[in-house]
């Protein structure tokens, strides 16, 4: 079976990207896979990378890049801008995290060209992409998260004197500040006074038109896979024990300093409302697939919070959601056929739908 991975992508989690794929594919069943390494360029040019699990160092840029063929009528999922080819896949791994591969920009695209496609529909990707908007469909359905609110950019840059004074009125220090759409810790600071604030709003806005504002707490962090479509399984509970203020980008791809504790060591109690709650927010924002949901506990008022939703979880030789899986007896190879089988299942589902109205008026 032909499966082509996309990684990279149009993002500040672009390296991070890279080393979800390479972490992947050295897991692929090769008995069972051909991988057809697809790259985008932080431009937006696709380009086949035939010797990336080989160390070459970058894709031959020096050829014409390929361009996706959103025709549902044609094998070839992409075709050479020089006309010098074309790509065969079966199905697609968007394995793109963040803006234009991780929000329903490819998954859009996938759909358009009838490509079977690992995870989430175009409207699951975009809800749970945006910080803001995920939030307000979680607390729509019952689920609480921390406190928060969201800030234009237009409006910081027009008023920063007056966008700080109402987030130090809307929130207490120490308060969260994160570009409303994107992961990996990338623009997120956590702020203690006026200064920094200030400072913080500016950076996410750098990365974002939406600046999102969250309450600070006092809690543990734990994490919980999800598997499946229309019956998802969720998987045992990890938890993160940061090392420093919280668990930024260094921590997570430089330093290697966080403990990630796999299983978590908690009651089973509290991990069955772990569950419980990741599949409830899984369901909530329409996931397929996989996805990824991240907790805040409050010990001393035994409280669980949603902190996100994530739909394209790291697959990092560290990342939790292949982890949590492994601790629950799914090797990351028959993790990747799961999903795979899952991706198909979703496709067959698709295609029961009418794209025709039988007594459509004439139109000659």
């Amino acid at each position: 079976m032909k499966l082509a991975v996309l990684f990279g992508g149009r993002s500040g989690e672009h390296e991070v990207s890279i080393i979800s794929a390479r972490s992947m594919m050295a897991a692929v069943d090769g008995k069972k896979f051909e991988v057809l390494p697809i790259y985008i360029s932080p431009e937006g040019s696709w380009y086949f990378w035939a010797g990336f699990m080989q160390g070459v160092a970058r894709p031959d840029e020096d050829e014409p890049p390929y361009t996706p063929v959103a025709d549902p009528g044609r094998r070839p999922f992409l075709t050479r801008l020089d006309g010098g080819g074309e790509i065969e896949a079966d199905v697609v791994f968007p394995l793109l995290h963040g803006p234009y591969g991780e929000d329903g920009t490819i998954q859009g695209l996938l759909e358009l060209a009838a490509m079977p496609y690992v995870g989430s529909g175009p409207l699951a990707a975009a809800l749970a992409m945006d910080k803001e908007v995920s939030k307000n469909v979680l607390r729509a359905n019952g689920i609480s998260t921390v406190d928060y609110f969201a800030v234009a950019r237009r409006r910081f840059e027009e008023d920063p004197e007056g966008l700080t004074l109402e987030v130090e009125q809307r929130l207490r220090y120490p308060i969260f500040v994160k570009p409303a759409k994107l992961g990996s810790s990338i623009g997120i600071h956590k702020v203690k006074d006026r200064p920094s604030l200030k400072s913080a709003l500016a950076d996410a806005a750098r990365y974002d038109a939406k600046i999102l504002c969250e309450q600070a707490v006092n809690a543990r962090e734990f994490e919980c896979g999800v598997l499946g479509n229309d019956a998802p399984q969720a998987s045992p509970v990890g938890e993160i024990v940061a090392a420093g203020e919280f668990y930024d980008y260094e921590a997570k791809y430089v330093r290697d300093d966080a403990k990630l504790l796999a299983p978590a060591e908690i009651l089973e109690e509290l991990s069955r409302r772990v569950q419980d709650l990741a599949l409830r927010a899984f369901v909530s924002h329409g996931c397929a697939g996989l996805a990824r949901a991240d907790f805040f506990y409050l010990p001393e008022r035994d409280l669980l919070l949603v902190s996100e939703v994530n739909t394209m979880p790291g697959f990092t030789p560290i990342s939790m959601y292949p982890k949590l899986w492994q601790v629950g007896g799914l090797s990351y190879a028959k993790l990747i056929e799961r999903l795979v089988d899952l991706a198909f299942e979703k496709y067959a589902d698709s295609t029961r739908n009418l794209i025709r109205y039988e007594d459509a008026v004439d139109v000659g």
